[in-house]
């Protein structure tokens, strides 16, 4: 059965990964309140191919 509620998993991705056409992404998979967040999700994470903090963006 599915969890009815308001908390949803969502995946981030790495904006700057796309762009500097370097194999791979980096990827995180998170939760939150779909209540009082609606906008898609932005948090600064840390990137392993590129080895430095970067925007992570809620995809889908």
């Amino acid at each position: 059965m599915a969890k009815k509620g308001n908390r949803v998993q969502v995946i981030l991705e790495c904006t700057e990964h796309k762009t500097s056409g370097m194999p791979g992404m980096s990827r995180y998979i998170t939760t939150k309140n779909r209540k009082n967040t609606t906008s898609r999700l932005e948090l600064k994470k840390y990137n392993p191919v590129l080895k430095k903090m970067t925007v992570h963006k809620e995809i889908k």
